[in-house]
């Protein structure tokens, strides 16, 4: 589970003449949206500079306008980096995996033998199934992603499917997994900072999430009969032969997925578990894919530094198994988290953030206002800090005391939190989320980023699962009160009463 590194300022907690007025709180967001949609999509540049001028701009007002020192300022980049923590090491971790998992045989059977399964018609509901199967007994979606999800890309390429339609199937299935599981870490938390027991969470949430992954297949299974026919049949028996051709298929290049989810399933954090799926890789790299000589063993511990580009005869299948390691891939990834994360501390602790959730507090007035408030302050989060925590952090703590107010059930709120928070994370090009699964997946969430295809349109979860919280806002489905627990619990205690 993840640990909170630090505890985010409320509005009260911020000494009047150190606290921003509206105003100088919307300077610095409005400024970084402006260099974003200006520098990102308009000029075309990578994410990285129009987020350093956003810490710029934020620094400058910080220190200049409301008067906030810069240790506070350093303080709150380094809390901020401290948050994301395991965000960037599991993006440092997967990269070596799926290098390691190439290079062992482990992804290229995985095509190999999905293609003899799966079928253009079947695939993507096939996909967004497998995946959620994988990311609830797992309880991660990042890992269902960076493991399975990427030799569904490949598979999904032999069959002819658009590599953003599977990756959209890929995201819905692995964030409906991990929602719903208690082994999740973002689920936990959720639970944790809204004072919600854990199981009365879950439950809570799989109404919704299973309503919004119903409705998810349905759409993918009419997406998939659309893909049908797209490349020849021969095509696909092209690419099993230039698999078979380059790799021992021998069942044993399984070990490395079976010791890695096994370990996941026993309750092992996510960081020792892909840590031992790499040495699994290695090895199995050298016992079964060449000679065993020391330099096919060096050449084995290469793989996860440098990455692999195998040489099959199939350009397509050359692309597919391509991997740039740690050196050639993470460094990108990695350095925007650092200055998203950045970003979002610094918005933090100048007041920026508390600020503008109190006075998203004021305007509320209803029930239906206070889910679409949760969802806004969630998604709201995501733009703002770059992180799926602090989407769950920030209104997690900030608006318990309204649930109080409106005498609801806490469980309210950590289902509106995750409803509307983790699962839109994959949507914001900046935040940490859609940086990794771009990265494993080669899919950006918008067409024409880094030049390539958009699984946003694809990625039903992500829409569909805040439509149904704020749905269930407006019509008060299954928003539960606490009169109606102690009303409950009290017709109970008759009723026994009676039976004795």
């Amino acid at each position: 589970m993840a640990t909170l590194s630090f505890e985010p300022l409320s509005y009260d907690d911020i000494p009047v003449e150190e606290r921003p007025t509206l105003l100088q709180a919307l300077v610095p967001v409005l400024g970084m949206l402006t260099f974003l949609s200006v520098g990102a999509i308009g000029l075309g540049l990578d994410a990285h500079m129009p987020l350093l001028w956003g810490i710029v701009l934020t620094g400058l007002v910080g220190r200049y306008w409301i008067g906030i020192s810069w240790n506070r300022m350093y303080k709150g980049i380094v809390d901020g980096l401290r948050m994301g923590m395991q965000a960037i090491l599991i993006i440092f971790i997967i990269y070596l995996l799926i290098a390691t998992w190439t290079g062992s045989g482990t992804i290229p059977a995985l095509i190999y033998y999905g293609l003899d399964i799966l079928n253009p018609q079947v695939f993507l509901p096939a996909t967004a199934l497998l995946a959620a199967i994988v990311a609830f007994a797992i309880g991660s979606s990042w890992t269902t992603a960076g493991t399975l999800g990427v030799a569904f890309i490949g598979i999904g390429a032999g069959l002819g499917v658009p590599e953003q339609m599977t990756a959209g199937a890929i995201l819905t299935g692995a964030y409906t997994g991990d929602k719903i599981s208690p082994l999740s870490d973002t689920t936990n938390l959720a639970a944790a900072v809204t004072n919600t027991d854990l199981m009365t969470h879950v439950r809570t949430m799989r109404v919704g999430t299973s309503i919004a992954m119903g409705i998810s297949l349905v759409l993918y299974a009419i997406l998939g009969l659309n893909a049908a026919g797209a490349i020849p049949a021969e095509s696909v028996g092209n690419i099993q032969s230039a698999i078979a051709g380059t790799y021992n298929l021998s069942p044993l290049v399984f070990l490395p997925l079976l010791i890695t989810f096994g370990l996941a399933l026993s309750g092992f954090p996510a960081l020792p578990a892909l840590g031992a799926g790499i040495f699994a890789g290695v090895f199995t790299q050298f016992f079964l894919q060449g000679p065993l000589t020391v330099a096919n063993f060096v050449a084995a511990w290469e793989v996860p530094m440098y990455g692999t580009s195998p040489e099959t005869g199939s350009e397509l299948v050359n692309g597919l198994l391509a991997s740039g390691g740690v050196v050639g891939d993470s460094a990108w990834t990695i350095t925007i988290v650092v200055a998203a994360l950045s970003l979002g501390g610094i918005l933090e602790r100048t007041g920026v953030i508390a600020v503008l959730t109190h006075h998203l507090s004021k305007a509320i007035t209803s029930v239906a206002g206070l889910t679409i408030g949760t969802a806004a302050s969630a998604l709201g989060m995501n733009i703002l800090a770059a992180e799926q925590y602090m989407s769950i952090v920030v209104p997690g703590m900030s608006l318990r005391g309204l649930y109080d107010d409106f005498d609801l059930e806490s469980r309210n709120l950590s289902r509106g939190i995750e409803a509307a928070g983790t699962t839109t994370s994959a949507l914001i090009p900046w935040n940490a989320g859609a940086i990794y699964m771009t990265g494993v997946l080669g899919v950006a969430p918008f067409a024409g980023s880094m030049g390539l295809q958009g699984y946003a349109p694809y990625y039903f979860l992500g829409f569909l699962s805040p439509l149904i919280l704020i749905t269930m806002g407006l019509t008060g489905w299954r928003i539960t009160k606490k009169t109606d627990e102690t009303q409950a619990g009290l017709k109970g205690a008759i009723a026994s009463l009676g039976d004795d």
